[in-house]
């Protein structure tokens, strides 16, 4: 059973312990990779060419206290009632279901990837962190081998023609850039979400400086009759595949 993340207390919400296991096996199969072949290597430093560190070492980057192979200390669900038993219990069965799933992991995958909630479950702080880190190096590696098969200037106009419609999207007039919910039913506030395309057009066509975070932590105010979240959540998914592409 992984110890990568620390546990809430135990009558606290946290994410399933099983349900992160599932993922993290998951993400080994799609991710880690076995020794390289020595035509694989770097030539100047030897190392493994497009690769980096484990999913385990990624995932526990930010929690410098907790090594990925000790338990957390003072752990308040640590073997309570026998929790740690049924916890390894799924972790076994996760990992062999994982085998098919992941194969298909993507960043984009990741992305979308949730937990549902029980008490003394894993810190959802510590792993949102943790999704975040690994869906930037699921998309470098996307990134390696597609311009290893294809070349980095097939990658980048690739990137280039989504950008650009994005920015055609992204420029309409305020309050039409997305279609609009019905009067009786609520989606986001279109000043706010206006508010953040202006920024996003900048970032495109000026190079305003924006961070992939800011886009992913963006939070938008209920509003009847506002823009559909289904499309603006659509289009902030793709502005994510870009600025991730070309960094």
């Amino acid at each position: 059973m992984s110890t990568i993340f620390p546990r809430v207390g135990k009558k606290t919400l946290g994410y399933n312990v099983g349900q992160v296991e599932a993922f993290l096996a998951a993400a080994r199969r799609a991710y880690d990779q076995p020794e390289p072949a020595d035509d694989d290597l770097d030539a100047d430093t030897g190392s493994a060419v497009g690769t980096v560190e484990s999913v385990d070492a990624i995932a526990a980057a930010a929690e410098p206290d907790v090594h990925p192979l000790q338990a957390v200390p003072g752990d308040p669900t640590a073997g309570a009632d026998g929790t740690d038993a049924i916890h390894a219990i799924v972790a076994e069965k996760a990992e062999a279901e994982a085998a098919v799933a992941g194969a298909t992991l993507t960043a984009e995958g990741i992305r979308h990837t949730a937990f549902a909630m029980h008490k003394g479950g894993f810190s959802p702080e510590h792993v949102d962190a943790a999704l975040e880190r690994l869906e930037d190096a699921f998309a470098a590696r996307e990134r390696f081998q597609s311009t290893s098969a294809r070349g980095e200037q097939a990658w980048m106009a690739d990137a280039e023609t989504t950008a650009d419609l994005l920015v055609a999207r992204l420029s309409r007039p305020p309050g039409h850039r997305f279609t609009r919910a019905s009067v009786l039913a609520v989606g986001y506030k279109r000043v706010d979400v206006d508010r953040l395309a202006n920024k996003l057009v900048k970032y495109f066509q000026d190079g305003r400086e924006l961070t992939v975070d800011e886009v992913r932590t963006s939070v938008f105010r209920p509003e009847r009759g506002g823009y559909r979240e289904a499309q603006v959540d659509l289009v902030l998914d793709s502005v994510v595949d870009v600025m991730l592409a070309v960094r």
